[in-house]
């Protein structure tokens, strides 16, 4: 991060004091972190400002995404930038086709597209839930194309889970913009997804199925992966709200850690989906973490 980046964010910081309520507690960890406490320990941290992993890729750096995530436990199981996919970050939204006024765009792994923050998020705690607010913008050759708006609200942990929902909302900047998942052969990666950290023991679900096997294009009503960290078993399930447009969705299933709702999928009658100025697109998802014996 450049100097002058540091000393904003730190401008950041100093206004931003710790917000307290119930049992939740936001403070601003400096460098673009907002860090969400529930009974004084960790939840999960918002990175609104531009993070880069010591020995990654200088153009993998990125933000507005969440890592990481605890279970009500305290267990931190998302990855940021694994050597593997340096592109995979904690939960995270994006798309590898991203087009508009005739180019191509990628949001995803080339990163020919960028998140930026536009400003601090806004934070609150109120009626035993925390909440955040932020607008973010996509940017493409040093122009804004997408406005992204995202409403993360955490409820308090409850019988070792603890369940947030996570709300985006996007709209076209001047000209339309449209989104594809993966262009290869039998895939459509793309949407809203979790990348998991080092395990064992992983199990893949979907609908109450165990997976035998990584699993692609295949109608879902919910996804989770199970597994051991460190001695710990945990859970996380992504359930995308059935009013999303285009619901029940496409997965990206996989057994070295990653579970996507893939958006807006591919099928015969549909394999992209085109933001509109004036024209704001919202998905919801609930997400659930959970302490297991």
């Amino acid at each position: 991060m450049s100097h002058m980046n540091r000393v904003l964010w730190l401008a950041l910081t100093v206004s931003l004091p710790l917000l307290c309520g119930d049992n939740f507690a936001w403070k601003d960890l400096g460098d673009g972190r907002l860090e969400l406490r529930e009974g004084g320990k960790p939840a999960l941290v918002y990175n609104y400002g531009p993070q880069l992993k010591p020995g990654a890729p200088a153009d993998r750096r990125r933000c507005c995404y969440i890592f990481p995530v605890y279970t009500p436990g305290g267990l931190s199981f998302l990855d940021d930038f694994p050597r593997d996919h340096y592109h995979h970050r904690g939960l995270f939204w994006a798309w590898p086709v991203v087009e508009t006024g005739g180019k191509r765009y990628d949001i995803w792994l080339e990163s020919t597209a960028k998140h930026r923050s536009a400003k601090t998020p806004v934070v609150s705690v109120k009626k035993r839930q925390a909440r955040l607010d932020a607008e973010n913008f996509w940017e493409a050759e040093g122009k804004d194309i997408v406005r992204e708006n995202v409403r993360l609200t955490v409820l308090p942990a409850k019988r070792g889970s603890r369940e947030m929902d996570v709300e985006l909302t996007w709209e076209a900047i001047g000209a339309p913009v449209t989104l594809q998942g993966s262009p290869d052969r039998g895939k459509s990666y793309g949407g809203f997804c979790a990348r998991f950290a080092p395990r064992e023991g992983t199990i893949l679900r979907a609908d109450g199925e165990t997976l035998a096997k990584d699993e692609d294009l295949r109608p879902r009503k919910w996804a989770e992966l199970e597994a051991v960290y460190g001695g710990k078993r945990a859970v996380l399930r992504i359930t995308p709200d059935e009013k999303n447009p285009g619901a029940p969705y496409q997965w990206c299933l996989r057994h070295y850690g990653f579970v996507g709702a893939s958006f807006p999928g591919r099928s015969d009658k549909v394999d992209r989906y085109t933001l509109e100025p004036g024209k704001p697109l919202t998905l919801k998802f609930r997400v659930r973490v959970s302490d297991l014996q």
